[in-house]
């Protein structure tokens, strides 16, 4: 589960000297899982992005990064690039589908997308029916990857304010109030580019970056009414923003781990120390707000828990996902040593 290796030898660079002559060959030597097992497991952490994604204050990039897949996903990404375009506007379809980490990304986003239309009633009933065991979970699955993730930090006292950077960072994001912000081209532009962001960053989430930035309510407006011509305006300058953002903030990243990389952890580290406020399972609503019949919390304050048989639960289901967590890293190390 080490963040700084990626999950499959395939996924460095890559770089074909002819175009392949069919599109099996070109499928086959994009880089991505190749046996139905390495398929089946990356669809796993795919599910665990995208119910990761459905929790506000939960990013799918934490998962990325605790299941060890996180710079294969950047490198993946980073594989929509200005080579691989060209190929594409010269109609040698084939060879561009070569340099593209198609196998990788469809297996991945299949697993997310299955998560998000299968889950989303799941999740929404166990955060408003059973919100303390549920955040229990979560609190112990984050607080072992925090010690999994900084495991990977060689200097760890000159990452140290990086460290707090990103702790300092996050925290701060977390405790914004939502607000009220223009409607312009520009701005959902913008939103996109945010929010997408905060999706593959560890820690942040892109639904609650929305909120704050007050176009929750009407990106989920357009989605709900997706053919009327305006709507559709709406969703194409957005979606534009989240591929700018993402292909762009995406090499920030690769570039940041491949140059700087104890840095680079200290501050994702730092940002999933910092969200930590999010994820604590005793907390009092201060502040809601009713967007198309489901209330979204706008402020809340956390609160210590009371001395009764929850806290006992609550306290060996942390310890459940927290020995999840160490379990899964350990068969990830004796994996990568055999």
């Amino acid at each position: 589960m080490s963040s700084n290796s990626p999950e499959f030898s395939e996924n460095s660079d890559h770089s074909t000297t002819s175009s392949p002559e069919s599109w099996k060959k070109a499928w086959l030597a994009s880089p991505g899982p190749r046996t139905f097992a390495e398929h089946v497991n990356l669809f796993i952490k795919g599910l665990g992005m995208g119910t990761a994604d459905i929790v506000p204050g939960v990013s799918g990039g934490t998962i990325a990064f605790i299941t060890g897949i996180y710079q294969s996903l950047l490198t993946a990404i980073s594989s929509i690039n200005g080579k691989m375009l060209r190929k594409a506007l010269r109609l040698q379809f084939k060879a561009a589908l070569a340099e593209l980490h198609l196998r990788f990304l469809f297996t991945l986003f299949l697993g997310i997308a299955v998560a998000l239309t299968s889950t989303a009633h799941l999740m929404h009933y166990l955060l408003t029916e059973q919100p303390v065991p549920t955040w229990s979970i979560f609190f112990g699955l984050i607080t072992a990857s925090i010690l999994v993730v900084s495991h990977s930090i060689k200097n760890r006292i000159s990452s140290f304010p990086a460290l707090v950077l990103g702790s300092l960072l996050a925290y701060r994001i977390t405790s914004l109030i939502p607000l009220h912000t223009p409607e312009e081209p520009w701005f959902i532009f913008l939103s996109g580019m945010i929010a997408i962001c905060a999706m593959i960053l560890p820690g942040l989430s892109g639904s609650f970056i929305l909120l704050i930035l007050g176009k929750y309510a009407f990106i989920t407006a357009a989605l709900r009414n997706p053919f009327n011509l305006d709507n559709l305006e709406i969703i194409f300058i957005f979606i534009a923003g989240c591929l700018v953002g993402i292909l762009g903030f995406s090499r920030v990243l690769r570039y940041g781990l491949e140059r700087w990389h104890d840095y680079t952890i200290a501050v994702l580290t730092g940002f999933m120390i910092g969200a930590m406020r999010k994820v604590w399972p005793w907390k009092i609503t201060l502040e809601s707000q009713v967007i198309r019949g489901k209330e979204h919390v706008l402020r809340e304050e956390n609160v210590w828990p009371l001395l009764d048989s929850e806290l006992g639960i609550a306290l060996l289901l942390m310890g459940t996902g927290f020995a999840v967590v160490i379990f899964l890293d350990k068969i990830s190390q004796n994996t990568a040593k055999r």
